[in-house]
């Protein structure tokens, strides 16, 4: 039997200006300070055991950006094996729905950027390629063949 292990991230954008096209369009990146996966990137986090996977996301993103959020889209799913042989799975959704005052945690410094201004950064190891199926409704999976080749999907 095959072992799973179940995560989570969110691309919260703000489209409040009158300006909606993507690239304009403010979006909420958090500066990592995990060693093994550093970088920006968006907030998210482990399910827990017995939580629904919304519910584990809108936890996450209140944990690490103190923003509530809701009206959730899945709009992909990245995976991969780990070392230990079990599959990796991380659902990607996105909202623009939000509510709150931001905060940083441990996790890293969570703060607004323009989209089209996403290269700028120092980002997270691949995460440029989830950033594609994030935005690009014509994809949905992000997938690590057994060498470590990415797939888009």
């Amino acid at each position: 039997m095959e072992q799973a292990v179940f995560t989570n991230m969110c691309m919260i954008y703000d489209d409040s200006s009158n300006d909606n096209t993507i690239g304009t369009r403010r979006i909420l990146v958090q500066d990592r300070l995990n060693k093994n996966w550093s970088g920006i990137t968006f907030p998210g986090g482990h399910v827990e055991k017995d939580e629904p996977f919304v519910e584990s996301t809108i936890r996450e993103i209140k944990e690490e950006t103190g923003l509530t959020i809701s009206n959730l889209k899945l709009c992909g799913v990245k995976q991969f094996q780990t070392r230990e042989d079990a599959r990796y799975v991380v659902f990607l959704y996105k909202t623009n729905c939000f509510e709150g005052e931001l905060k940083s945690s441990d996790e890293g410094n969570v703060f607004w950027i323009k989209a089209d201004e996403i290269d700028n950064y120092p980002l997270a190891n691949d995460f440029r390629q989830m950033y594609d199926v994030f935005i690009n409704e014509d994809m949905s999976e992000f997938y690590y063949n057994k060498n470590w080749g990415i797939r888009l999907l």
